[in-house]
């Protein structure tokens, strides 16, 4: 691992509670990714980790196999380890994937099924169905209810499987899907797309819901490579600028 690479630090961070040691290294490995303190092609050992976090090589032995099945990084044979890049076609496939579960949960919340949470929506509602100059200029917090919103859609329309699923793929793409908030635009056309497809699921209006949320999403997708692409060329060049 390049040492002048600025990287999180174990001894500094609060632990949540009842976590493992190789959950905390986990979540830290995995953290350092997203922000680019570990640019993808970095080499590092488990020694390295270990030494820089503190703790033995067992937690981070486990914390990298699980990255490696979720697929960060990969092992190297002899050499330690590397971060992988960026899979952009396994990102196009996820986002396909996440399109066909929303839309299904929303058909089902326009239909007014029983099992639907109607607080769920209510919620939903005091934050994206605000006038302007109520709306957050936190792009990080936008970026946070981005997320919420979506899967929020999904646990609201009642189906226990779709909703486990649908958090499996949102934490696959959440790598990448936060650098969509890097930019006021982007910010200020959630709240105008979000609320627009809000307003036509309180309506259920599905077909409507569905084209706006399929508008939406794709729009979110080629922002995200577009600035993923980005970010990586400049983490790069710091990388470089570094050494």
């Amino acid at each position: 691992m390049p040492k002048a690479t600025a990287v999180s630090d174990l001894s500094a961070q609060a632990p949540p509670a009842r976590t493992s040691r190789a959950d905390d290294v986990y979540r830290l490995l995995k953290r350092d990714i997203a922000e680019f303190r570990l640019v993808p092609g970095d080499r590092f050992t488990e020694g390295e980790v270990s030494d820089r976090l503190g703790v033995s090589r067992t937690p981070v032995r486990q914390a990298l196999f699980r990255l490696q099945q979720e697929g960060y990084v990969e092992v190297l044979f002899r050499s330690g380890w590397r971060v992988l890049p960026f899979d952009f076609d396994q990102f196009e496939q996820l986002y396909d994937l996440r399109q066909v579960l929303e839309s299904e949960a929303v058909r089902r919340l326009c239909t007014g099924a029983p099992q639907i949470d109607r607080h769920l929506l209510d919620g939903l509602a005091d934050i994206w169905l605000v006038p302007a100059e109520a709306r957050s200029d936190d792009m990080a917090q936008v970026g946070i209810w981005d997320e919420a919103f979506h899967c929020t859609l999904v646990t609201a329309a009642g189906n226990a499987e779709i909703t486990r699923v649908h958090r499996e793929v949102t934490e696959r793409i959440r790598i990448i899907r936060r650098l969509d908030f890097t930019k006021r635009p982007r910010v200020d056309a959630t709240y105008e797309e979000h609320g627009r497809i809000l307003r036509a699921v309180l309506a259920q209006r599905a077909d409507e819901a569905c084209r706006l949320l399929a508008a939406h999403i794709a729009a979110s997708q080629a922002e995200v490579r577009k600035i993923t692409l980005h970010e990586i060329y400049l983490a790069r060049q710091a990388h470089a600028a570094d050494h």
